[in-house]
């Protein structure tokens, strides 16, 4: 009897043993499904060289992926504009193992091939600029912004050239814009003179500009133009009416100081949200579908109604 009892105590024991050592070995899996999954690595590339133009989208995005899970890396660069070194950056970012890339190109249809030629799985969005072969776009409707920039233009024109700024060639928004508003223009009779000027040479150039073509006004079509025409008009005391587009700080001032007749303008912090949003949502395989941000007019004695406070004013939750 003594010998069965100790049996089956030498038998307890060994099956409790057992039963320890394969809770063990099943502790870390176990311990694994209910463990926070790996933040995904979302870049983000965009086409200027001073990151304070994108504040406001900055505020979106990083709101996003706090709600989401992501971290961010965020990367201006040297020169604005410069497709080549943008898309030296993108081929960085996916060697480096980025889950998703956010970008604003510089040269859509240099990118548009480049990407084309690339072998990737790692979902690419594009802001301001279509891109065929991008997973996703977060576009306003770049057309219907320049022709409503010019209508507003266009209720303040008493006559004389107007001078359409292009900062940007390569850039497709860019390009959208200032082709409506020199249509819209055109169809009113107006006549429209388009000079080609870099962003960092406008302090020196638009005055220039403007004493050779002596425009009744100009209009700028990205907020970093916007921001630097409106500061030369303010440092040089031009009298020729600016019209441009952005909702960055500087630009609400300028508009604020009468610098700025009117702008149009959408929330940079809705874009980066729904951008981060949508990287994310595809980098983990799930889909995403997008509605272009809208755009608004807005003009000096309109930056404090309730509408445009929000949208000029973000604020993060």
């Amino acid at each position: 009897m003594k010998k069965r009892r100790s049996a089956l105590i030498q038998l307890a024991i060994l099956t409790a043993l057992g039963a320890a050592v394969a809770l063990t070995l099943l502790l870390p899996q176990m311990s694994g499904l209910h463990r926070r999954p790996q933040p995904l690595e979302l870049s983000v590339i965009i086409r200027e060289q001073d990151s304070s133009l994108w504040t406001n989208t900055r505020m979106g995005m990083e709101q996003a992926a706090g709600e989401l899970g992501a971290e961010l890396r965020f990367l201006t660069l040297a020169t604005a504009n410069d497709g080549r070194e943008q898309w030296e950056l993108l081929q960085r970012e996916i060697e480096q193992g980025a889950d998703a890339l956010v970008v604003a190109p510089a040269d859509p249809a240099a990118l548009e091939k480049s990407l084309g030629e690339l072998d990737r799985d790692v979902p690419v969005v594009t802001l301001e600029s279509p891109l065929e072969g991008a997973d996703l776009s977060v576009v306003v409707p770049n057309a219907e912004m320049g022709a409503s920039l010019a209508q507003a233009a266009l209720e303040d024109w008493k006559g004389g050239t107007v001078l359409l700024l292009d900062t940007a060639p390569h850039c497709t928004a860019v390009a959208q814009r200032l082709a409506a508003a020199k249509d819209f223009l055109a169809g009113a009779g107006v006549e429209t003179q388009v000079e080609t000027v870099s962003v960092d040479s406008l302090a020196s150039r638009l005055p220039e500009l403007l004493r050779q073509l002596s425009p009744a006004q100009m209009m700028t079509f990205e907020p970093a133009a916007t921001e630097a025409a409106a500061s030369v008009k303010s440092l040089e005391g031009l009298s020729a009416d600016l019209y441009g587009v952005g909702a960055t700080a500087a630009v609400v001032a300028a508009l604020d100081q009468g610098a700025l007749s009117a702008v149009a303008a959408w929330s940079d912090y809705a874009a980066g949200y729904l951008a981060v949003d949508g990287a994310a949502k595809l980098a983990r395989g799930e889909r995403s579908e997008m509605k272009p941000p809208p755009f608004f007019l807005i003009r000096g004695e309109d930056i404090y109604e309730p509408d445009n406070q929000k949208l000029l004013f973000p604020v993060t939750s």
